[in-house]
């Protein structure tokens, strides 16, 4: 029992709980301390003793970049901090894909060894860490983006000058290129490859993996074009902000400058006289004492002829019926011959060309008239009584440039 005990504490499983335990501890123990280095960005060495001072540098949360600088947070650490108190200048984008590309190549490796080996215990917690590593890189992707929205809702808040959120949003696009570049780089036929034919793999690196960095990818393209609009605003606000204080410093030079009257000018500036001069606009006033005299004038020597005065039609007056009853008579007799027309087609053999008729029959008719009524009389017949004749328009076009037919004539015949 104790012995199972004993395997159980050496276990990786547990070794990695007691080092986070410990790790937590220590930076729970010196939190006032470290919270000071990451506001002052390097840490105090005379407020804890020499003990505590390892203890911090070997645990990872502090560290010397360099011998000639003084200690300071470790940008994981830094990091972790800004996440906690959501502090948005401090946070920084990861965007070292390739690195984290490379350590995950790293631990499949591992995890195939050790399974080629039978070491289930070994591949199990290979596994495990290669799904930290795989979450930790998504992680760090889906902070920097929430990190971009934060700062991109409140436009840069944190920055007190224009000028200042300007480069913040500079800064920042720069920041979403590199992650985008980064996306990149992750090539998914290399990651089927180097599942091969792993279920859990395959699961991890392809699946789960392409579903969230397309994601990824469709938030940043949308913060990019949201970014791309508010440095939009920013240089427009930027340029009225310059024009003002131009202006208020023209006018501390110049107390006594009064704007002038440029449209009652006769001589304007060049820069604003680029345009041609606009003609007023002339009107008769009629009630102006100045303007009546004139203006009768000109009426005068208006000449004015009454022979082309047209007495205007008064609505409702009476009509001529007779020329009404001519009218009708006309048409009726042109019907009646139209009528006649097709009822000799059945006297007929072959074509008949209707124009041919008119002629032949000598019927004083206009041939446009004669055309126009044998097509209406056959447009009005009945559709069964249409199908009886075989109908054509013999028409030509009048010109290249247009679709207009004009009919000459038109052939009938029974069939």
């Amino acid at each position: 029992m104790a012995r199972r005990k004993q395997e159980k504490d050496q276990s990786p499983q547990s070794r990695l709980h007691a080092l986070g335990v410990a790790r937590l501890n220590l930076i729970g123990k010196y939190s006032s301390q470290l919270m000071d280095a990451y506001i002052k960005g390097h840490f105090d060495e005379t407020s804890i003793n020499d003990s505590a001072l390892d203890k911090l540098v070997k645990g990872r949360i502090l560290h010397r970049p360099d011998e000639s600088q003084p200690l300071s947070l470790r940008p994981d650490m830094n990091a972790l901090i800004a996440s906690l108190t959501e502090d948005e200048r401090k946070r920084q984008i990861n965007a070292d894909v390739a690195g984290q590309l490379e350590q995950i190549r790293t631990l499949v490796k591992h995890f195939s060894d050790a399974q080629y080996r039978g070491d289930y215990v070994g591949s199990e917690h290979h596994f495990q860490l290669l799904t930290e590593k795989v979450h930790d890189m998504t992680g760090q992707f889906s902070d920097a983006i929430v990190s971009l929205w934060n700062r991109l809702n409140s436009d840069f808040g944190f920055v007190s000058n224009l000028s200042d959120k300007i480069r913040e949003n500079e800064l920042a696009q720069k920041q979403l290129r590199r992650l985008l570049d980064g996306f990149e780089l992750i090539d998914f036929n290399e990651m089927i490859e180097l599942a091969q034919s792993s279920g859990p793999l395959r699961k991890l690196l392809v699946s789960q993996l392409q579903v969230v960095i397309s994601d990824h990818s469709s938030s940043l393209l949308e913060v990019q074009k949201r970014l791309v609009e508010l440095m939009a605003r920013f240089r427009q606000q930027q340029e009225r902000a310059q024009l003002i204080s131009n202006m208020a410093a023209f006018l501390k030079q110049h107390p006594k400058f009064e704007v002038g009257d440029y449209p009652n000018r006769t001589v304007v500036p060049e820069n604003i006289n680029h345009a041609a001069p606009i003609i007023a606009s002339a009107s008769v006033a009629l009630d102006r004492v100045g303007d009546q005299q004139p203006l009768g004038d000109i009426v005068r020597t208006l000449e004015l002829s009454t022979n082309e005065y047209v007495e205007p039609l008064s609505s409702g007056g009476e009509f001529d019926l007779e020329e009404v009853l001519a009218v009708e008579a006309k048409h009726q007799q042109l019907k009646e011959d139209v009528e006649n027309f097709f009822i000799s087609l059945f006297d007929s053999e072959g074509v008949v060309s209707a124009l041919d008729y008119l002629e032949q029959s000598k019927l004083d008719w206009d041939g446009e008239t004669w055309l126009f009524q044998v097509i209406a009389e056959y447009e009005g017949l009945a559709r069964d009584i249409r199908k009886r004749f075989a109908f054509d328009k013999k028409s030509h076009e009048t010109s290249v440039f247009n679709q207009l037919h004009v009919i000459e004539d038109v052939h009938l015949s029974v069939v």
